[in-house]
């Protein structure tokens, strides 16, 4: 084939060592000149081969504390030359410039580095310079040079040896695209890094995106679109049983997981979400009471739905949820006999959240671009909220918390009532607040919860008092908003006249 070339001579500088010995053997086997410089060099000869090092075709050392060793016009003018150009030929004969036909690259570990927590200086060290424009030099020359940009092409490399050291055109633009993308990835994370505060103080003018790992859906939202995921989810989520995720699923595990971080460090909680809203949320001095009292909430909704814990699942826990038709079970843990009841059911997704933390901000395609945000984090604690009205309710803060978690992480419009530490009802996803409201009430009295005592929450201000007047009517003893209305005063005003309490918390959290 007339676009074959023959790996005669190979340049190597990797920052994993880690399965070089294939390559060494098969590049010894098959006669090929290596170069290689500082550590790669040592490593490469203590598998036997031979080395020439870069410094003697250069005639210059490796400098700076080894910033500086292959950045040389005679080692990148070995790869970058077109074998079939005339005057490029002429050039390497002028100068003496050795063909480098193979150029296996590992990067200065720099994700790695940030992830460890180390200091700036001990960062900035793992950018990688010479590597990276080892790389893009091979790539560019996909042409004539094979490229290997990263240790998880190892493999590669050995079946492509194993074939006398022959490759196709086709098999080395497949490995220079790879190159790119290694390459692309890199600058990303390096930008990212440096300018993760930017969206803080609204200094970043570029977004770049780069994650590597992907898994195709079964499809997207519904059954004719296609569908992917990106991202490193088994850093958050360990797939323990069930079959793979679907895109719906993904976003209700998302939803699910949000939920719980804000009552990860309280008592026994569990949360049932359906279309990425809590349909029941309940904390008790038991799992297995939590879920029941989560069920309660609303059972219709509950079938086919996501469940969370915030606590290893028990056996009696489990043996209650294995009555439920439910898509998906996460928690931080299963007892063993628990893991055994779950999945007794095949299709039954269990899922163990790990240790990893949810990203700092969020991103969402709008029309023709990106909306990017920093992630709604934080809290409003009972001692920051303001008592508008001439009495407070001290008794219900507890109750006024756990409705403020879940009303931040329900479709807007919304409002949510609770009582005891239980979700009795919600009104999701509405166009004016007095519908959520109105829904809310009829759902609590569908599923047979009383209300007086309760306590209700919503994501934004009232704008008349019309919605203060009815959770009064329907039995609410309290209520937290996040005010700023300027009809704030009618609405205090009506909560005076019917003995109820407000509170407001200066943050609103809706949820599009």
């Amino acid at each position: 084939m007339s676009d074959a070339r023959h790996i005669k001579s190979a340049l190597i500088s990797v920052f994993h060592k880690d399965g070089l010995e294939p390559i060494v053997a098969e590049l010894k086997r098959l006669g090929v000149t290596i170069y290689s410089t500082g550590g790669t060099q040592a490593a490469i000869e203590a598998m036997g081969a031979d080395v020439v090092p870069v410094e003697a075709v250069t005639d210059y050392p490796s400098i700076l504390g080894g910033r500086v060793k292959t950045l040389h016009p005679k080692v990148f003018g070995g790869i970058l030359n077109r074998r079939n150009h005339e005057g490029d030929q002429a050039q390497m004969a002028e100068y003496n410039l050795p063909n480098i036909d193979l150029v296996v690259v590992d990067l200065y570990p720099f994700e790695a580095t940030v992830a460890s927590g180390a200091s700036e200086a001990d960062i900035v060290e793992k950018i990688d310079i010479g590597g990276i424009a080892l790389i893009r030099g091979a790539a560019k020359n996909f042409k004539d040079v094979v490229v290997v940009p990263s240790m998880n092409d190892y493999g590669t490399l050995v079946e492509l040896l194993k074939r006398d050291g022959v490759t196709s055109l086709d098999e080395r633009k497949a490995l220079a695209a790879r190159g790119f993308r290694v390459s692309s990835h890199y600058d990303t994370m390096i930008h990212a890094h440096l300018s993760e505060s930017g969206l803080d103080q609204g200094g970043v003018d570029t977004l770049n995106l780069s994650v590597p790992q992907s898994r195709t859906l079964r499809y997207g939202e519904n059954p004719h679109q296609a569908g992917q995921y990106f991202g490193d989810l088994d850093s958050l989520l360990k797939p323990l049983h069930g079959k793979s995720l679907s895109y719906n699923n993904l976003l209700d595990v998302d939803a699910a997981v949000q939920l719980m971080e804000e009552f990860k460090d309280d008592a026994p909680t569990f949360a049932i979400l359906k279309h990425n809203n809590a349909c029941g949320c309940a904390t008790r001095d038991t799992l297995a009471q939590a879920y029941a009292d989560a069920l309660a909430g609303d059972p219709t909704s509950a079938f086919g739905g996501v469940l969370i814990a915030n606590r290893a699942i028990d056996l009696a826990t489990a043996n209650h949820i294995h009555e439920l038709f439910c898509e998906v079970v996460i928690a931080p843990g299963f007892d063993d006999d628990a893991f055994a009841a779950l999945s007794r059911k095949k299709n039954r997704i269990l899922l163990e959240r790990q240790p990893g933390e949810l990203p700092k901000s969020t991103v969402r395609s709008a029309l023709n671009g990106y909306l990017v945000q920093v992630r709604d984090n934080g809290m409003e604690a009972a001692d920051s909220w303001t008592c508008t009205t001439a009495a407070g309710r001290p008794e219900s803060a507890e109750d006024l918390l756990f409705a403020l978690k879940l009303v931040k992480h329900t479709k807007s419009n919304t409002v949510v009532f609770v009582k005891n530490g239980q979700l009795l009802a919600s009104g999701t996803g509405q166009t004016s607040r007095v519908d959520a409201l109105k829904q809310a009430v009829e759902k609590a009295k569908n599923f047979g919860f009383d209300l007086n005592g309760s306590s209700m929450a919503s994501d934004a201000f009232f704008p008349f008092p019309d919605c203060v007047e009815l959770a009064a009517n329907a039995g609410a003893v309290a209520v937290i908003q996040p005010g700023g209305s300027i009809n704030d005063q009618k609405s205090i005003d009506a909560c005076d006249a019917r003995g109820l309490a407000m509170y407001t918390t200066g943050v609103r959290h809706f949820r599009h």
